[in-house]
């Protein structure tokens, strides 16, 4: 039997309403002092009672109250909703706990108490250094102090695939260090190769993040400083002062070898050209005095007594013009007489601080006209005297 059949009315209403078999629609008014009822229970009212009771001063209160707490609730739902994301940072959108998107910077909405967002600087720079003690290709230690640049590429994958990407960063970087010095002499290392191992490095390093999904792009790494432990540092800086003064030595040695060999070179050829001339003057001067002996032997041909006087005449000039000595031949003499002029020239009065005294043409003569008047007149007083 449905509810409002005549004669159930009052017993199936199930809005209490008992007008007097009236099948209209329930009052409105009837209604909201119900659930007006209901909230002043909730939140402590005395409720409103039946249908038929009105609502005192203490439920309209309770009313009040219940409809600022709704607004209250909706005023912070709406302020929940609504973020900004910074201009450096990407906002990832988790709902009931999974991603669900990735909004750009700017006014963004999302759904209150269902989703949370995780903001990412994806623009910044960050380092990562550390101080560590390694082996090198030959079982050398070495203290290297490394710095790891890096950026986030992928918002995503740094908030959500990597527990602790910061951590996988450092523990990578590590490893990829401890390869590379690993496979490298040490004094690459301590020098000019520090660079390669640096750059080797950095692509070992991105491989890692890539392959961990971190979503972290390395942009540079710097070995900063690289020397031996401080315990052998005095011993290692005696090997490498021995390094550097056993380079000194061959960059002088080369020096000197790059001087010295043009210089032999250049000493070795001006000594073949000057035997070169001096091969040459003789051959002409032997071809010369051999013409001039044909020319002469011509002219002996034509008239030997006086080539010969005047062969003679020349070679005792060429003899004599060089010599010190004076030969005196005086008419009517028999015999020559020696001056030893050299002797003279270095006799006489010396003044103070003179070891010899040169004597001059014009005193020469003077001397020699001497000689020869005395020797005329001892020639007279024989004569004389016969």
């Amino acid at each position: 039997m449905a509810w409002n059949e005549p004669g159930n009315q009052k017993d199936k209403d199930p809005w209490g309403d008992n007008r007097g078999g009236n099948q209209g629609p329930p009052d409105l008014d009837e209604v909201v002092r119900k659930i007006q009822g209901k909230f002043d229970k909730i939140f402590g009212g005395k409720g409103s009672g039946t249908g038929s009771q009105q609502p005192g001063p203490g439920g309209q209160k309770s009313g009040f109250l219940g409809v600022i707490v709704l607004v209250v609730i909706a005023v912070v739902a709406i302020i929940n909703s609504v973020f900004t994301v910074d201009e450096q940072e990407r906002g990832v959108v988790l709902r009931l706990g999974e991603y669900n998107r990735t909004v750009e910077p700017g006014l963004q909405f999302k759904l209150p108490l269902l989703e949370a967002v995780i903001p990412v600087n994806v623009t910044q720079i960050r380092n990562a250094s550390m101080k560590k003690l390694m082996l090198t290709q030959y079982e050398n230690v070495v203290e290297i102090q490394m710095n790891v640049q890096y950026r986030i590429a992928d918002p995503v994958e740094f908030a959500l695939r990597a527990e602790d990407p910061h951590r996988s960063l450092e523990h990578a970087a590590e490893s990829s260090l401890r390869h590379e010095v690993g496979n490298t002499a040490l004094d690459p290392i301590l020098t000019t190769g520090r660079i390669v191992v640096a750059e080797q490095t950095a692509l070992r390093l991105q491989d890692y993040m890539k392959r961990y999904q971190t979503g972290i792009e390395v942009r540079k790494v710097n070995i900063d400083q690289a020397q031996a432990p401080v315990e052998v540092q005095a011993a290692f800086d005696d090997v490498q002062k021995a390094k550097l003064d056993k380079e000194r030595y061959i960059n002088e040695a080369e020096a000197y070898a790059n001087t010295i060999v043009p210089e032999s070179r250049g000493k070795a050829q001006r000594i073949i050209e000057e035997a070169n001339a001096y091969k040459d003057r003789v051959v002409a001067r032997a071809e010369g005095e051999t013409s001039r002996f044909l020319n002469l032997l011509t002219e002996y041909r034509k008239a030997p007594d006086v080539t010969r006087e005047r062969m003679y005449l020349d070679t005792i000039q060429k003899v004599l013009s060089s010599s010190s000595k004076v030969l005196v031949d005086v008419e009517g003499g028999n015999n020559l007489l020696y001056l030893p002029l050299d002797k003279l020239t270095q006799q006489g009065p010396l003044t103070p601080g003179q070891t010899t005294r040169s004597i001059g043409q014009q005193e020469i003569d003077e001397i020699t006209n001497q000689v020869i008047d005395k020797i005329r007149e001892r020639q007279t007083d024989v004569r004389r005297g016969r």
